[in-house]
């Protein structure tokens, strides 16, 4: 069984149960904003399905629904975001957006994050930038759960790169990755199903490979491309966390596991400005010359571009309404239920 919502319907039912929360609105409207764009493009793992766990941490104190972050800008060109502990799609959005207005004064704009928090899909951030006309680049670090190449104990996050395009259609290139042999959430759904791990994505502190899904907890992931994915995620741990002054590698606590200290991960956005190199009509044209000659290369229909499927899921779910696995529709009617709140959906048992 699932349950069918319209993407209003769930941005209200996120913002009402957020509020109950004592989440501030500004929070919570970043959070659905994030999370109903996540369901939109079929980004299940990065939606609703997160709630719990967030809705746990604000229970427990360890992540803060009423933060103030402050924002200092450092050059012409660059900025620092401290957090305040909030939300990271909060954070991030931020950083999203004074990025992009420094990238409209000087071409160019970073901005770096401190003492935050989870922030969703970085996909998220750089369509953001792409639909003001500007490429996009959004890194975030994480705990720890990935070995160096060659190494047996996890020492770096996932640590997810994305970066975005401007299209003139709206559907913009959207290239989003973890930097390990797979997703932290992908080991979530193949626990879920009751499914075995491909070999030579984990590890065991032996070295021995690790197919079940439910030994991950003893376990490492491997960075994918052996030495080439270490490097990117070398980046994004330098770029997020040590520039920014925020957490790193063991430093950085885990979303899920670690309830009584802050996550303090960071992120780092960069925005930059088309226009400053060439009329974005220019870029445009460019642009979809390029992508003709990639699905040249293939067969018909074989050639896809990063974010291509997502956007085709954003069309469909747009006009048939996001669908919520029952599991997650009914754990988010007892949280519903817990803070005195009409469920959101029917009998869901």
């Amino acid at each position: 069984m699932q349950n069918t919502i319209s993407a209003t319907e769930l941005t209200n039912t996120i913002l009402e149960l957020f509020k109950t929360c004592e989440v501030e609105e500004n929070q919570s409207e970043s959070v659905a904003r994030n999370m109903v764009w996540s369901e939109l493009v079929g980004r299940n793992n990065f939606g609703v399905i997160r709630i719990p766990v967030h809705v746990k941490r604000l229970e427990k104190g360890v992540l803060n629904g009423k933060c103030k972050p402050k924002f200092t800008r450092t050059s012409s060109g660059t900025g620092l975001l401290e957090a305040d502990n909030g939300f990271g799609y909060f954070s991030g959005e931020i950083a999203m957006d004074e990025a992009i207005n420094l990238a409209s004064e000087n071409g160019i704009g970073m901005v770096g994050v401190n003492n935050s928090n989870f922030f969703g899909t970085g996909a998220y951030f750089v369509n953001r930038a792409a639909e003001n006309g500007m490429l996009g680049i959004a890194f975030s670090n994480s705990f720890p759960k990935v070995v160096a190449h060659g190494g047996l104990a996890a020492v770096l996050g996932t640590n997810p790169f994305a970066f975005g395009a401007p299209r003139k259609n709206g559907h913009h290139l959207l290239v989003d990755f973890a930097t390990s042999s797979l997703a932290g959430s992908t080991v979530r759904e193949y626990r879920e199903k009751g499914e075995d791990l491909p070999e030579g994505l984990a590890i065991m502190p032996d070295g021995s490979p690790v197919t079940d899904p439910t030994k991950i907890g003893e376990a490492a992931l491997l960075p994918f491309g052996g030495a080439k994915g270490y490097g990117i995620s070398l980046m994004v741990e330098v770029l997020s966390g040590l520039l920014t002054g925020s957490g790193f590698s063991h430093s950085v606590k885990s979303t899920y596991s670690n309830f009584q200290e802050k996550s303090d991960s960071g992120h780092a956005m960069i925005a930059i400005d088309v226009t400053k190199f060439m009329p974005l009509d220019t870029f445009h044209e460019r642009f979809e010359a390029l992508v003709n000659l990639l699905r040249a290369s293939g067969n018909d229909g074989d050639i896809l571009l990063p974010g291509e499927i997502r956007w085709q899921q954003h069309t469909r779910n747009s006009i048939n309404g996001l669908i919520i696995p029952l599991n997650v529709a009914t754990e988010l009617n007892e949280i519903s239920i817990k803070y005195g709140l009409e469920p959101a959906w029917g009998e869901t048992v």
